[in-house]
């Protein structure tokens, strides 16, 4: 199976690359050929809604990193997004891909699966994101594999030390 992973966090190493990090080298473990794009490496500008891409098989007028995200995108069986989240939702960063995801509208889509890895410094501030995780999928018909949340990470590499790290792994082998 090909997995695209793409983590959100601006933070560069930070507890969302760490998480990523775990779960692509659990998945390839396994046998699935798995792609990480790190937005904190990548440039994607906001969606434009300029329809460009619905006239040219989904490639976006913009001239950033998004359109080899894309072309990442076009080959996956399973999309993953890790994210922190930022005032109740997934960073800005992770809202900019899939807002951009926009120029696969007409196109459709080859992935059928998503799931998320989301981690926070506190409890109960993941429902936004769960929410438009499920509104997405209903959608666009795409079956969520799974939801990870690890809250209470207060410092960088903090993830490092949390228990929730083997249920990650478990989740990319179990895919």
């Amino acid at each position: 199976m090909n997995i695209l992973v793409i983590t959100g966090s601006p933070r560069k190493n930070g507890n969302t690359e760490i998480i990523a990090g775990v779960f692509a080298e659990s998945a390839r473990e396994v046998g699935h050929k798995v792609t990480v794009r790190k937005l904190s490496e990548n440039k994607v500008n906001p969606c434009i809604d300029c329809k460009y891409c619905f006239t040219h098989d989904g490639v976006c007028v913009q001239n950033d990193d998004m359109n080899e995200i894309l072309k990442d995108l076009d080959k996956s069986d399973i999309l993953v997004l890790a994210s922190p989240i930022y005032w109740f939702d997934v960073s800005a960063q992770t809202k900019c891909f899939i807002d951009r995801m926009y120029a696969f509208a007409k196109k459709g889509f080859h992935l059928k699966s998503i799931a998320m890895l989301l981690n926070s410094g506190a409890d109960g501030v993941y429902d936004a994101a769960e929410a438009q995780l499920k509104a997405m999928s209903a959608y666009l018909k795409w079956e969520i594999k799974g939801v990870i949340k690890i809250p209470n990470l207060q410092e960088k590499g903090s993830i490092n030390d949390v228990k929730e790290l083997e249920q990650v792994r478990d989740f990319a082998k179990s895919l």
